[in-house]
């Protein structure tokens, strides 16, 4: 239904927003160039080089933590691509000025790509769970599981906002190769995807300046481990990175509009 037809039938903003979501998200699933990377991807890289390559007699305790990582690793994604590549897209064809001409609340366009990037990073983190459960041989308690999976889906915001500001500065055939060029880096100079103890000294101490570092203490601390400064420090950290991303993004936004 179009957002003139929900309109039309009195439906509000929420009505619309949630219209808005549905289309986003299945114009997105059915882009195998967006949805095939975004969710297959993490799971490759799991069960490589989290079951396949996981020496034999690695304790719970470890294969508790390469999940927690990979499941931040796979959340990543759908914020900084779903949101940064298809704005930066529509913006060169011009799809904004259409939207400015729609009778469409101002939030709806960008509040269903943040619902949809959140709605990939859920598909994402369940099916990680399916494979860690059947393979992976991790062992979690139920509380555990849901908390890593909320974790996993508000935990993309501050991907999304780092997505909606690489989309609102760059054109949509630089858009992809810019967000490579951070999400991969990123994710190994967080301890992410390596352990810290495996970067230079100089690198490792600078892991906290972004964001997945946070992510992956607070995945750790959810699948039974410790975190590095506490539970509360890193999500004020994530909230601030959050919120500053997203409100240097939304000053973008809005010269473009």
């Amino acid at each position: 239904m179009t957002t003139l037809a929900i309109q039309r039938q009195g439906g509000g903003a929420l009505a619309i927003l949630l219209s808005e979501t549905r289309m986003e998200f299945l114009r997105l699933l059915r882009a195998p160039a967006f949805s095939v990377p975004v969710i297959t991807f993490p799971l490759l890289f799991y069960v490589l080089f989290g079951v396949v390559m996981v020496p034999h007699n690695a304790g719970e305790p470890v294969l508790r933590q390469i999940f927690a990582n990979f499941t931040v690793f796979g959340v990543m994604a759908p914020g900084l691509f779903g949101l940064g590549v298809t704005l930066a897209i529509e913006r060169d064809r011009g799809l904004l000025q259409l939207k400015r001409a729609l009778p469409l609340p101002p939030s709806a366009y960008l509040g269903a790509k943040l619902l949809m990037a959140m709605s990939f990073s859920a598909i994402v983190s369940l099916l990680l769970m399916v494979v860690a459960v059947t393979v992976g041989q991790v062992v979690l308690a139920l509380t555990q599981w849901l908390t890593l999976f909320a974790l996993a889906v508000v935990g993309a915001l501050p991907f999304c906002g780092l997505g909606l500001l690489i989309g609102t500065l760059v054109k949509g055939q630089a858009a992809p190769a810019l967000i490579n060029l951070i999400y991969l880096p990123m994710s190994f100079l967080s301890g992410v995807l390596i352990p810290l103890q495996a970067l230079p000294h100089a690198l490792a101490v600078a892991a906290p300046i972004w964001p997945c570092y946070h992510l992956s203490q607070l995945a750790q601390a959810a699948v039974g481990g410790t975190s590095a400064s506490g539970v509360a420090t890193h999500i004020l950290a994530l909230i601030g990175m959050a919120s500053v991303l997203f409100g240097i993004a939304l000053r973008r936004w809005a010269r473009l509009r």
